[in-house]
């Protein structure tokens, strides 16, 4: 090749690269999209996570969502209060009480207290477990132990003691991974300081409680009976506290034939039951 032809080829070159470059710089004012500057500063103050417990697909979405949708400024879980008045800082909102919630395993039926259909031998996985007759618990309704939800908390909330999972209320952010993958849907979301809570998840009928766990509900009304705040109801054979009207007065653990009803109590960093 000689000099001409590479002097040619190098001026080509630099002349589509100077048209390419043009037109680059067209297209990305033409298309500009304006982003309101309160989206990065909310974006910088979240925690990361991305665990979608605000019900968004992670933080970035959550931070475009409060500023362009109206979003709720307190979904962030992981953040609580304290995201949720920065938030409400940069929007010139004032943020009132937030109320944590945690996850709590409606089941005590563990490895002492429940019966078993069958010795599993499968995949260690409670979804997969569940494909096979329910799962080998002898109530329908109980945690499997096989530790799914473990595998699912980002923030080591969950372990599983004796064949039931429990949750650590200091470690949980509510942000509901662990409910997403239960197959029996037997995590649910508490107020922390709301400590009187059923630890049954059991609709079938008392007599094949008794039959398949010591320490469920048999739907026997004592605790409706005797609540002097009428906040306990028995609805399809299982006890339900409405947290408005719960004074954590503690006659219904007391009254409990099973000890369905607990009172949970934080103690050193991990949750255990009274009675």
């Amino acid at each position: 090749m000689d000099s001409a032809s590479i002097v040619y080829s190098a001026l080509s070159l630099g002349i589509l690269g100077l048209i390419f470059g043009i037109l680059l710089s067209y297209a990305s004012k033409k298309f500009h999209v304006e982003v309101d500057e309160k989206i990065p500063r909310v974006r910088e103050i979240l925690p990361g996570a991305n665990c979608g417990g605000c019900g968004f697909a992670g933080c970035d979405a959550y931070a475009k969502a409060v500023i362009e949708e109206d979003a709720s400024i307190t979904a962030c879980t992981v953040g609580g209060a304290s995201v949720s008045n920065l938030i409400g800082d940069i929007l010139g909102v004032k943020v009132g009480s937030v109320e944590r919630k945690v996850a709590f395993v409606k089941c005590n039926g563990n490895c002492d207290s429940a019966k078993n259909k069958f010795q599993y031998e499968g995949i260690k996985d409670c979804v997969s477990a569940s494909l096979l007759e329910g799962g080998d618990k002898g109530c329908s309704y109980g945690c499997l132990g096989l530790g799914t939800c473990v595998s699912a908390c980002e923030f080591d909330a969950i372990e599983v003691v004796n064949g039931v999972a429990i949750v650590d209320e200091e470690k949980c952010t509510n942000c509901g991974a662990c409910r997403k993958v239960c197959p029996k849907s037997l995590i649910d979301e508490v107020p922390v300081e709301k400590k009187i809570r059923v630890q049954c998840n059991s609709k079938d009928m008392g007599k094949i409680v008794r039959s398949n766990c010591t320490v469920g509900c048999i739907g026997c009304k004592i605790c409706e009976k005797n609540c002097p705040a009428e906040a306990v109801k028995v609805s399809d054979s299982i006890a339900l506290v409405d947290y408005d009207k719960c004074t954590q007065c503690g006659i219904c653990v007391s009254k409990c034939p099973t000890k369905a009803i607990k009172e949970i109590i934080t103690c050193e960093k991990r949750v255990i039951n009274l009675n």
